[in-house]
């Protein structure tokens, strides 16, 4: 498992894990090519020794044979049942589903079907994959997603649907997780960008995700993609970190770049610049979700990718802090976003300043329809 870095390695920051780390971008190519011939050998030493067992074996030998040794995350897949779809990204579809009785979210991720990966390429995916779930399966915490498991495509493996059962190609992984009802926070602070959010409601979002980075960083895990679309609400608006790890490699597609630019505006400066990065990186980006969770709008909706590059890391652009935000939570912002990682908070600092603001008087964003005008919470027009 690689320390946390951009390139240079995690500094003394003690080893921490990449949660990105299933995207090839960041892998070693040396490293690619070892584990793909490891893989590969590894599963010819497994089939030769299926073959061996069912030649001479009784019918325990053989059933022992066919099932290689399973791992602790790996589930019952006679026990899912997949329905209809509720989204598409590049490396497969993400679906409703039931496993032994609960609601969940099932991903059916797809590696070759394009034709342009060779079986190495594949190898490799697997591999880090499986470094990557082997982490995730082990956290627990109310404010993380709920890993319930994963299937590694194997022969001859089928799914059940609500209309009848199908096949499952070798090239094909799934993954298991709690259904969130709530949807994405991006969402719903676009359904609340007129109206606004109390103030309230705002720092208690914002602690919901200020505990779950919290909690990765005390195991060792940098989230390197936080953002809006990345959270997920239950049914009591309980703020649920998703998509670390298994979010990047469905967005490691080279020829899908141009749909990240979104996440542009919640790189650290050190990230956008190519520099070594540890966990600081994360609090950075919660400062950037903390001010668009406060006012419901987008971070520098009208710049592009080379724009917001340039301007956060050589004209240190952030997010304008609208007047009416109290300073109490601007304090938050300022200092999770500065530009020195080394002054930027410990998310654990962060859950106690949010702990102690004082949301009894208000001090939400004022709604549009509210205001004699933009200038009372920004300094220039923003539109509509």
């Amino acid at each position: 498992m690689k320390e946390e870095g951009g390139g240079g390695g995690g500094g003394g920051d003690g080893g921490f894990v990449r949660a990105d780390q299933i995207d090839l971008k960041s892998l070693d190519e040396q490293l690619e090519r070892h584990l793909s011939r490891a893989w590969t050998m590894e599963k010819r030493k497994e089939e030769a020794s299926a073959g061996a067992n069912q030649r001479g074996g009784g019918g325990a030998g053989r059933q022992h044979s066919l099932r290689p040794r399973r791992e602790d995350w790996e589930i019952d897949p006679a026990k899912l049942v997949v329905k209809g779809v509720i989204a598409r990204g590049t490396f497969g579809t993400v679906h409703r589903g039931i496993y032994d009785g609960n609601d969940v979210a099932v991903k059916l991720l797809d590696w070759g079907e394009d034709g342009h990966r060779s079986e190495q390429d594949i190898a490799a995916l697997r591999a880090a994959f499986s470094q990557e779930v082997s982490v995730w399966h082990k956290l627990e915490h109310p404010n993380v997603t709920k890993f319930i498991g994963a299937i590694m495509g194997a022969r001859d493996l089928n799914i059940q649907t609500e209309n009848g059962h199908i096949g499952m190609p070798t090239n094909i992984c799934c993954v298991v997780v709690e259904y969130l009802a709530g949807g994405a926070l991006k969402s719903f602070l676009i359904k609340n960008r007129r109206r606004k959010l109390a103030f309230k409601v705002v720092v208690q979002i914002a602690l919901d995700l200020a505990r779950g980075l919290s909690y990765l960083h005390s195991k060792k895990i940098v989230h390197r993609d936080v953002k809006t679309e990345n959270m997920l609400l239950d049914k009591t608006r309980t703020v649920k970190i998703a998509d670390f790890g298994v979010a990047r490699l469905e967005a490691s597609n080279p020829s899908d770049m141009t749909g990240e630019t979104g996440t542009l505006g919640y790189m650290a400066p050190e990230v956008l610049n190519g520099n070594p990065y540890n966990r600081k990186c994360d609090v950075y980006s919660f400062g950037i979700c903390l001010w668009e969770v406060y006012c419901c709008d987008m971070p520098y909706p009208d710049l592009s990718f080379s724009e917001v590059t340039s301007a956060v890391v050589r004209q240190n652009l952030r997010p304008e802090i609208p007047r009416c935000c109290p300073s109490s939570l601007a304090n938050v912002m300022k200092r999770c976003w500065d530009a020195n990682p080394d002054k930027r908070p410990e998310m654990a600092e962060v859950v106690s300043m949010l702990e102690a603001i004082d949301t009894s008087k208000g001090g939400g964003m004022i709604p549009v329809d509210q205001r004699p005008g933009c200038l009372s919470c920004f300094r220039q027009h923003r539109g509509p």
